[in-house]
């Protein structure tokens, strides 16, 4: 009777532990304009632990079960929030961080673990902020993703100028570039000159050059995730810029408002126009790009989410002259994706495209 006692508490110890967790989840987003921050982390003060918001602003924490603790959330830029919750049951938690307004020095603290690079997680992924893109100078007006990509670490640039990528030895068409989960096979323009990305219509962009994920297949090189953002949920606004060669406008805002909201982004060169006075008389050239991105979000309830994002790219350039010879040159990308969002439980989030 006494072993049999023993093996009982054996066999229920472990399912008596699995229901003293509670689990605390939610989305964490900006307070002004209602972006997901993928990435922004929450960290319980009395067990020493956290997590990190997945590419759709989706956080889920679980703690023991017991008294009060607190929560912290954070992100780059932006104002801490400490929230004071009792773990007595399943807790859903959304919350909205705002910018930071204070400007402080640059500190730069790094530590590395002997054993990381065989206990990492995974390696060889850089996300890329798009604010810090913005901050760098731009070439010829136009802030460019793919540039930026080339000056990060195992990567090198192809022809001088041009947006083409190296990653650890592979070829450029081994890169596996991605928008919102759409493929684009050819994310430039002018030749090789600009990227197809708008950077005004960017959330994040994350560069994978190895140990790839299984969501990705087999690749040879290296992965470009970029994700669109979602629109403005909050208030309807609209962003502009003039370059030397193009420009650029950005329309967001909310259809209803914490709901459902659209962001659509367009540019344009006007290369054609300014290159027309310099012309020998009796040709006529022309090139122009033009990229356009749009994407609508709605949240359906609190566990359904749908997303329809599309992309369209084009490049065209002509040539005629009075003796008859003339050709024209086509190319471009179209892209769509729709997604839907469904949350099974607290730590589950299914994503079918």
């Amino acid at each position: 009777m006494k072993y049999l006692k023993l093996l009982k508490a054996m066999v229920f110890l472990p399912l008596l532990s699995l229901s003293q967790n509670v689990t605390v989840s939610g989305y964490l987003k900006d307070a002004e304009t209602g972006e997901t921050l993928i990435g922004a982390t929450v960290y319980s003060t009395k067990t020493k632990t956290g997590a990190a918001a997945n590419t759709y602003g989706f956080y889920s924490l679980s703690l023991p079960k017991g008294d009060s603790t607190g929560l912290v959330f954070t992100f780059l830029g932006y104002t801490a929030q400490i929230k004071k919750i009792v773990l007595n049951q399943n807790i859903e938690l959304n919350i909205k961080l705002l910018p930071s307004s204070s400007q402080l020095a640059e500190v730069i603290v790094t530590a590395k673990k002997s054993n990381e690079n065989v206990e990492r997680p995974q390696m060889g992924v850089i996300d890329i902020p798009i604010q810090k893109i913005k901050e760098l100078p731009a070439i010829l007006g136009e802030t460019d993703v793919l540039k930026i990509v080339q000056l990060l670490p195992g990567v090198q640039s192809g022809n001088e100028g041009t947006t083409g990528f190296f990653v650890r030895g592979g070829n450029s068409d081994q890169n596996l570039v991605q928008l919102d989960e759409a493929t684009v096979y050819n994310p430039n323009h002018l030749f090789g000159l600009f990227s197809t990305f708008n950077t005004k219509a960017l959330n994040n962009v994350t560069l994978i050059k190895g140990g790839f994920p299984a969501q990705y297949g087999g690749r040879l090189s290296s992965i470009l995730d970029i994700t669109m953002k979602e629109g403005n949920n909050q208030k309807y606004k609209v962003e502009g810029g003039l370059g030397i060669i193009s420009s650029n406008i950005t329309i967001e805002g909310p259809i209803v408002k914490e709901k459902a909201s659209f962001i659509i982004s367009a540019r344009r060169t006007y290369l054609d126009l300014l290159i027309k006075p310099f012309l020998p008389k009796g040709i006529t050239t022309t090139y122009n790009f033009y990229d356009l991105n749009a994407k609508i979000n709605w949240q359906v309830s609190k566990r359904d989410r749908l997303f329809l994002s599309a992309f369209k790219g084009n490049d065209k350039a002509g040539y005629t002259e009075a003796s008859s010879i003339n050709y024209g040159i086509k190319f471009g990308n179209s892209t769509a994706t729709l997604r839907w969002n469904h949350l099974f439980g607290q730590n589950c989030l299914q994503i079918l495209p």
